[in-house]
């Protein structure tokens, strides 16, 4: 059964999905830093930038990123 290997698949579908991941928190770090530009950069205060951290959060995007 040659290209049947188990690290194969998972490597093919992390890969994927890490794809997928990492556009997804490229989206949203530029919609967070634009949101700060543009108005204040506290969240309390800028409702652009508080909907951002919101969908950043629900994504499970690090603190780090945010």
């Amino acid at each position: 059964m040659a290209g049947h290997s188990q690290f194969k698949n998972i490597m093919h579908r992390k890969g994927r999905q890490d794809a997928v991941r990492s556009k997804m928190f490229s989206k949203l770090a530029r919609e967070i830093t634009v949101a700060a530009k543009t108005g204040t950069p506290d969240p309390a205060m800028n409702p652009r930038l508080r909907l951002a951290v919101q969908n950043a959060k629900a994504v499970s995007m690090p603190k780090d990123n945010i």
